[in-house]
């Protein structure tokens, strides 16, 4: 009995002692007594990694200012073979590279040359796989099933009254064109960039690394090339309804009957109603961030955005009045790419559950309302139910002696 319990307290001791190893604070860094190995690794650094890794946490937060600012001394010359290397040592070489604060040269004369080592990426793969994966999708997911809950409960709108026979020229073709290219390029880059985020962890299990190479190598060459065509699509979009989508007071009574769902009846609209209206606000301002996040994403390290984004917004004082503090204005050429790709996705997310409610909206949610794009000219009678204002100023201008309805 005794011999037992003596092998259960030896048996105990050293998984006690490396719990006992303290792991440092978010904002409290783990501070080690490094004097004894002359600036080296110690064995309570190793022991607060390996704790930290056993329990599936991130690596500890450890002071590094000592190793740092002193990655070694200059070895002596070696006059002779098997010569002395000095001061120096392979720890002292490569504990620089990784703070890059040694002195070395590349052939590579590229903006991020000189940054071999890069240690500041597991934050950002982390919320790559731990928060905008999951979240993201969980959004569009939920988009589609309230979308599928509202049409169970409401039903396709219909055309009320009966239908003339007589149409509205709505939009004309050079519109429609901008409208199918924004739309076609967009719901393309929106699949292929769910296949890439998504591959590893929903294609691969379930078709296998074969049939997921191909896939991914093209869904990278579409998202890439077909880019260009959405920012087309923006510009021509940007120019051709701006101005009639200026908000206006008719929008404030569209709202406050949430577009003829509260309170019964139609809503009297111009052109462009307050629903499309936000639409239109979110593709654009949203199409051109994800855009210019885009763009440096094809031209690594060309063009950095967030470092000049974020000092202006410590400036304006936003972050700190939120309670995030002062961003960043410093980073490396990587953190820059890992900053644009994750504000790349989550806009892509953000843009794409907005989508879902307007292809719903202009295909089996609303009658005759696909016609505006598909045909660009939509039943009379539909479109003085919906766009009354705008209905009437065409007819008026088509019959001069007719009076508008009232």
């Amino acid at each position: 009995m005794l011999r037992t319990l003596l092998f259960l307290i030896a048996f105990a001791m050293p998984a006690m002692a490396q719990d006992a190893v303290p792991t440092g604070g978010p904002d409290d860094p783990l501070v080690i007594d490094r004097s004894a190995t002359g600036g080296a690794t110690t064995l309570e650094e190793i022991m607060a990694r390996q704790n930290a890794l056993a329990a599936g946490q991130a690596e500890p937060n450890i002071d590094t200012t000592e190793r740092r600012t002193q990655p070694g001394m200059p070895g002596a010359p070696i006059t002779e073979p098997l010569g002395t290397l000095g001061g120096a040592s392979d720890p002292d070489l490569w504990r620089g590279v990784r703070y890059s604060n040694v002195g070395f040269d590349t052939q590579n004369r590229g903006p991020a040359a000189t940054t071999l080592i890069q240690d500041g990426g597991m934050w950002w793969l982390d919320v790559r796989d731990n928060i905008l994966r999951p979240y993201g999708g969980y959004l569009l997911l939920g988009t589609l099933a309230l979308l599928a809950l509202f049409f169970l409960i409401r039903g396709r709108i219909k055309i009320d009254g009966p239908k003339t026979g007589r149409t509205l020229l709505r939009f004309k073709t050079y519109e429609r064109f901008g409208h199918w290219l924004t739309a076609g390029s967009f719901i393309a880059l929106a699949i292929t960039g769910i296949l890439v985020l998504f591959g590893r962890v929903a294609i691969i299990p379930l078709l296998g690394h074969e049939a997921w190479a191909p896939m991914a190598i093209a869904s990278k060459w579409v998202h890439n090339n077909i880019s260009w065509a959405f920012m087309i699509g923006i510009l021509m979009m940007l120019f051709m309804w701006t101005l009639q989508n200026i908000p206006n007071k008719d929008d404030l009574k569209w709202l406050a009957k949430g577009g003829g769902i509260f309170g019964g009846g139609h809503v009297p609209a111009r052109k462009f109603n307050a629903g499309q209206k936000i639409i239109f606000w979110v593709v654009i301002i949203g199409g051109v961030s994800i855009s210019a996040s885009g763009l440096s994403l094809l031209f690594p390290f060309e063009l950095p955005m967030f470092a000049g984004t974020f000092e202006l917004l410590n400036g304006w004082g936003l972050p700190q009045a939120i309670g995030l503090g002062e961003l960043p204005t410093t980073m490396s050429p990587q953190e820059e790419m890992q900053y644009a790709q994750l504000w790349h996705g989550i806009v892509a997310f953000g843009m794409t559950a907005v989508i879902f409610a307007h292809i719903y909206l202009g295909s089996i949610g609303m009658e005759g309302a696909y016609d505006a794009m598909g045909k660009g000219e939509v039943e009379e009678q539909w479109a003085l139910e919906h766009h009354s204002i705008w209905a009437e100023e065409v007819m008026a201008e088509r019959n001069p002696k007719q009076t508008p309805a009232e």
